[in-house]
């Protein structure tokens, strides 16, 4: 791409272009699904939850004027990716953008915990992230293009304090690693992947009953003294799937207010 072909907003521009968001129900996924289509995507959201959120983002999508398709379906499941990336593709047109946000987090000592705990966090959060990758490059490599971005977490980089999450923190270690390593199989076929890594954010994951008492402790251990909004999360994702970042693969974007710099 010549410097001269495209101004600074075009480069953020994502009219046309087709993206499939997983954990798109809730949390982080719901807010980049929105964010996607506000910057011009049609966006499949896709997740496992019968709570009425995966309605509710199909129906923020829409009101943009954007096109949404809700898709539920367990990450777990290889075959129902598949027919995801076939669904979104046969109802809104060649995939492009991928964001697997899809994701569980809980908390127990590392010597009593338990195998089914352990396999279960690790089924979601790392082999649910490898079979999304897969099913999406599946079609984004057939067109020679594509972007996808995985969501990791500052604690694939550090360990918590005060947390007892060995599971969680090894899930997204893999998938911050797993993605650069895709990125560089990848890399000469026009699909890029890269990850964000959000500090300790306002979802209702880290909003959950057993962690309410911490969230004071989060705000004070985070040089910016708050956690972060879902809709920090947007801009990060929407540089990653666009244009802005078309020399960009194999990165792990920290969005964490500062957490590892101390």
């Amino acid at each position: 791409m010549s410097d001269n072909t495209m101004n600074a907003p075009a480069l953020f521009d994502l009219s046309g272009r087709v993206a499939l968001v997983t954990g798109a129900g809730s949390g982080i996924g719901q807010g980049i699904a929105l964010g996607l289509a506000q910057c011009g995507a049609a966006v499949a959201c896709l997740d496992r939850r019968e709570d009425g959120g995966l309605a509710e983002t199909v129906r923020m999508i829409e009101q943009t004027g954007q096109a949404a398709l809700p898709i539920q379906a367990d990450v777990t499941v290889r075959e129902s990716l598949d027919e995801a990336v076939s669904r979104t593709e046969s109802t809104l047109g060649a995939l492009g953008i991928a964001v697997n946000a899809a994701g569980i987090a809980n908390a127990h000592a590392a010597e009593s915990m338990s195998e089914d705990q352990f396999q279960s966090l690790m089924d979601i959060n790392l082999k649910g992230v490898f079979f999304s990758c897969q099913a999406e490059a599946s079609a984004m490599l057939k067109h020679g293009k594509g972007s996808i971005i995985n969501i990791g977490s500052m604690s694939g980089v550090i360990s918590n304090r005060g947390l007892e999450q060995c599971h969680y923190n090894a899930s997204k270690a893999g998938v911050i690693h797993m993605g650069k390593s895709m990125a560089m199989e990848w890399v000469s076929r026009g699909v890029r992947v890269n990850s964000i890594s959000p500090g300790y954010t306002a979802t209702p994951m880290n909003t959950r009953p057993e962690m309410v008492h911490q969230t004071r402790e989060f705000e004070d251990q985070t040089p910016m003294k708050r956690m972060a909004s879902v809709t920090e999360m947007v801009g990060p994702a929407v540089f990653l799937a666009s244009d802005a970042s078309s020399y960009c693969t194999g990165v792990d974007l920290l969005v964490d207010g500062g957490f590892c710099c101390w």
